[in-house]
């Protein structure tokens, strides 16, 4: 997801989308550790999206 997206989202949206992120995160750290994940890039999208949330989110709770 964009951030342009994510800035257009309301703040309870944002945390919705951050626990989904975070799931998708421990999933895929999960298929990683037992050998299940071929597709590691998928690991680092998933990283990077949860730091755009949390960004989003840091810069509209500090308006």
């Amino acid at each position: 997801m964009k951030t342009k997206e994510l800035r257009n989202k309301p703040l309870g949206e944002l945390h919705e989308v951050l626990k989904i992120e975070l799931k998708k995160t421990f999933k895929l750290r999960m298929q990683l550790a037992s050998g299940q994940l071929t597709e590691t890039h998928e690991l680092r999208r998933a990283r990077r999206n949860t730091a755009r949330v949390k960004t989003v989110l840091n810069e509209k709770l500090g308006e």
